[in-house]
């Protein structure tokens, strides 16, 4: 079972080899090494490595504080993991996701994750009826009014409440959207964004066009990715794709790129469903001679 180590310092004056070496004294042949806050989802590295990580291996890091800083982002990541087959590990903690042991102390914690959340919607409800027993009512007296100052600063804790959603599932388009655009139309992009991710998780062309302009209006995104995508002759497609699914992620098999491609519903050249490694093989030799490939 190949496993991936994951090591990650907050600053650049600290140094990530401590980690690096106990990840490798257990066995890690390929580490990845970040410098990026713990608070912060949107990490390039851990982006990459989660993209690179295939059925059968495991993700490994030192302690969980490492990889994740809340509950629910430690969830989402292994919820990852166990989407395309994969598994997690900690050194440092009792969670191994490919043994018994381990899934139940994920489940433990799923539990005390939801069970504060309960508590915390009851407290709330009995909150707004204490309160509306009182004769209190709900809600913002300036907004009630109309008040301009309280309309702006309203306005403006949505919009940082919608890009703190964005950055914690940045890692999942940002990446693909900076590379991709504007050579690819929207619509291909879209199906290899959602192609790795769990159905539940996928995303709509107007949800991604809506996020992506957030992510320009603020700086995180060149303004270039929001041209008209540029023409593209039609046998240029399918390799322009099987580029782009390559080069998120140089080490993939050819097995993987046929999975990927079938989870996308991409048709051969001769209108089959079903992919095989020999077609992938000719279109990246296409690709690499259309100077797509990185």
């Amino acid at each position: 079972m190949p496993l991936i180590g994951y090591a990650r310092v907050s600053t650049e004056d600290q140094t990530p080899l401590p980690q690096s070496e106990a990840l490798q004294s257990a066995g890690c042949a390929e580490i990845f090494e970040e410098h990026a806050s713990g608070g912060n989802r949107a990490r390039p590295v851990l982006a990459r490595l989660l993209e690179r990580v295939q059925s059968g291996d495991t993700l490994v890091v030192v302690r969980i504080d490492r990889l994740a800083r809340s509950l629910s982002h430690l969830l989402e990541v292994i919820e990852r993991l166990e989407a395309k087959g994969a598994f997690f590990r900690s050194l440092q903690d009792p969670i191994d996701t490919s043994s018994p042991q381990g899934k139940f102390t994920l489940q433990v914690l799923g539990a005390a994750a939801e069970f504060e959340r309960a508590l915390i919607r009851e407290r709330t409800k009995a909150g707004l009826a204490s309160a509306r027993a009182k004769g209190r009512v709900g809600g913002n007296p300036g907004l009630r009014t109309k008040d301009p100052a309280a309309l702006r600063k309203v306005r403006l804790a949505r919009q940082d409440g919608y890009m703190e959603r964005l950055n914690e599932t940045a890692q999942d388009w940002v990446p693909h959207v900076r590379r991709l655009r504007p050579d690819m139309a929207w619509e291909d992009v879209l199906r290899i964004i959602n192609g790795p991710l769990p159905h539940d998780r996928h995303w709509t062309q107007s949800r991604l066009l809506r996020a992506v302009k957030a992510y320009v209006r603020d700086g995180f995104l060149p303004a270039e990715v929001l041209a008209r995508a540029r023409r593209r002759d039609t046998d240029d497609r399918v390799p322009a794709i099987i580029a782009a699914i390559k080069g998120a992620d140089p080490d993939i098999t050819l097995q993987a790129i046929c999975e990927r491609l079938e989870s996308m519903r991409e048709r051969t050249p001769r209108g089959r469903t079903s992919w095989q490694p020999s077609s992938v093989r000719m279109l990246l030799e296409r690709a690499e001679k259309l100077g797509l490939l990185e």
